[in-house]
């Protein structure tokens, strides 16, 4: 997770490879979508950044964040994606919603990993509140689908 100390955004951009003849999966939650939106932007631009042309990145949508593990399934049975990328948000409420949620989705993501021939890239944001999410995905923090989009490339590489 982003923090002061290391924003998400940082990284070593000369020890990312050429994403040129790559092609990338993306999966993002419609909830929180001024969050989601900017997620996507920012691994979108990455993306394009090292290579990736933008008839390879294929972005899927979903009503939630739940919803991820499933969209990020079908993508894997589809074929053609080096990696594949979730981007969504959940925000802590009232309830005990927020931790079945985040739960749910890493065991959904780590279970399709381990099973999956290509990387799942978790980019869900597990926040306090909307200031944090905000923080995160493009505030003072950077901007973690860029992040995500850098753990895509050197995943798909590897």
């Amino acid at each position: 997770m982003a923090t002061a100390l290391n924003p998400s955004s940082s990284y070593d951009a000369s020890s990312v490879p050429d994403a040129s003849n790559m092609c990338f999966g993306i999966v993002v939650s419609e909830w929180n979508k001024p969050v989601t939106e900017s997620l996507l932007k920012g691994a979108v631009s990455t993306l394009e950044k090292f290579g990736a042309l933008p008839e390879n990145i294929h972005v899927k949508s979903v009503p939630g964040s739940f919803e991820l593990i499933y969209g990020a399934h079908q993508m894997t049975l589809n074929g053609g994606y080096d990696a594949i990328i979730i981007l969504g948000c959940v925000i802590r409420g009232e309830t005990p919603h927020f931790d079945y949620i985040c739960q749910g989705v890493t065991a959904g993501i780590a279970q399709l990993n381990v099973k999956s021939e290509i990387p799942i890239i978790y980019g869900l944001l597990t926040t306090e509140n909307m200031e944090q999410a905000m923080d995160r995905s493009g505030g003072k923090l950077g901007n973690k689908g860029e992040e995500c989009a850098v753990v895509a490339i050197k995943m798909a590489k590897f």
